[in-house]
C-alpha cells in the first residue's frame, strides 16, 4: 500500500475520468469560470492569493496540485495536503461590499464546509462534463463511484462528508438548485476574471486553430443560467462551431492512442505558465487586474 495513492488505477472512476488529458485541458477553466458565480468564494481566494496578477500560472499552479491527489502516492498527497491545510488556515476575513443577496460583512473562511463544497462541486461537475462530453456516458452506478470518490477528495483537503449530498443523485438536484439561486452573483472582478480564464487562455499564435476550437466549447459547455450572468450570446452560429469542435476532438481521440490521450496533463500547464509568464514581461498579460478589486 506504500506506492498506492487514494486513487487507484483500475478501481477509482475519478481517476478514470482526469486520466484522460482531454479533461485536464478544458475542465480547469470552466470551473472557475463557473465558480466565479458565488461571491464569498470568489473574493476570499482572491483577497488571499499571492498569484493575483498571474492567474493562468495559479491555474496551472492548482491543476498540478489536484494531479498530486489524483494521481500521486499517498505520501506524495499527504506532504502536499499538509501544506495546503497550513494555508487555508490564513484564508478568513468578510465580503468588503454588497454582492446581490449576499450582503456587506458576510463573513468567509476557507473551511467553511457550505464554500468548501462549492469549490469541490465547480471541480467535480466540470471534469465529469468533459469527459462524458469527449470520452463516453458513464453508467448510473459509475457516476456514484465517481461522486463517493469526490467525497474522500473533499474530505482530504478538510471538507465534512455530513456537509455534502450523498447521493450523486442529489448532488445533481443541489447542483441545479445552487446555479438558480440567488447566490449567484458576479462581482465586476469576478465578471471580467471569469471571462478571462475560460476564454483568453494565452497560448502562441501558432496554436490559434486550438484556441478557437477550445473558446468555441467552453462556451457551449456553460450552463444557460451561467451564461445568462455573464451576458454571454450562443446562437446558431455559435452552436455550429461548438458541434464541429466536439466532433473533431472526439473523432482525433479515437485514433490517438492512450499513450498519448492518457496521464497527467502538467507539461501542458506548464507551457501556459510559461507563456502567462513571457506576456507579463512584454506587458501583454492576457489578464490586468489592477484597481479591479
Amino acid at each position: 500500500m506504500s506506492g498506492e495513492g487514494y486513487f487507484p488505477r483500475g478501481s477509482s472512476i475519478l481517476r478514470r475520468v482526469h486520466d484522460e488529458r482531454l479533461v485536464g485541458l478544458f475542465y480547469g477553466q470552466r470551473a472557475l469560470c463557473i465558480g466565479a458565480l458565488m461571491p464569498l468564494n470568489y473574493v476570499g481566494t482572491m483577497a488571499h492569493t499571492h498569484w493575483r496578477d498571474r492567474l493562468f500560472q495559479r491555474l496551472a499552479h492548482t491543476a498540478e496540485q489536484f494531479e498530486t491527489v489524483y494521481f500521486g502516492t499517498r505520501a506524495q498527497a499527504d506532504a502536499l495536503l499538509v501544506r495546503v491545510h497550513r494555508m487555508h488556515r490564513q484564508v478568513h476575513g468578510t465580503l468588503p461590499f454588497d454582492a446581490g443577496a449576499t450582503a456587506k460583512g458576510t463573513a468567509y473562511d476557507a473551511f467553511n464546509p457550505e464554500l468548501m463544497l462549492w469549490t469541490v462541486a465547480i471541480i467535480a461537475e466540470s471534469a465529469l462534463h468533459f469527459y462524458e462530453l469527449f470520452i463516453g456516458r458513464l453508467s448510473d452506478a459509475e457516476r456514484e463511484a465517481y461522486w463517493q470518490d469526490y467525497l474522500r477528495f473533499g474530505e482530504l483537503f478538510g471538507t465534512p462528508r455530513e456537509s455534502c449530498p450523498r447521493t450523486y443523485v442529489e448532488f445533481r438536484q443541489w447542483w441545479d438548485a445552487q446555479l438558480n439561486s440567488e447566490l449567484m452573483y458576479l462581482t465586476e472582478e469576478a465578471r471580467y476574471v471569469g471571462h478571462a480564464t475560460a476564454f483568453r487562455i494565452p497560448l502562441p499564435p501558432l496554436h490559434q486553430p486550438f484556441t478557437l476550437a477550445h473558446n468555441a466549447i467552453q462556451l457551449g459547455s456553460l450552463p444557460p443560467v451561467v451564461r445568462e450572468h455573464y451576458g454571454l450570446r450562443y446562437g446558431p452560429a455559435d452552436r455550429l462551431a461548438y458541434a464541429a469542435a466536439v466532433a473533431g476532438i472526439r473523432a482525433g481521440r479515437i485514433v490517438t492512442p492512450d499513450l498519448l490521450a492518457k496521464g497527467s496533463s502538467a507539461i501542458f500547464y506548464r507551457q501556459i505558465a510559461v507563456s502567462e509568464a513571457r506576456r507579463i514581461a512584454r506587458d501583454q498579460a492576457p489578464v490586468k487586474l489592477a484597481g479591479r478589486f
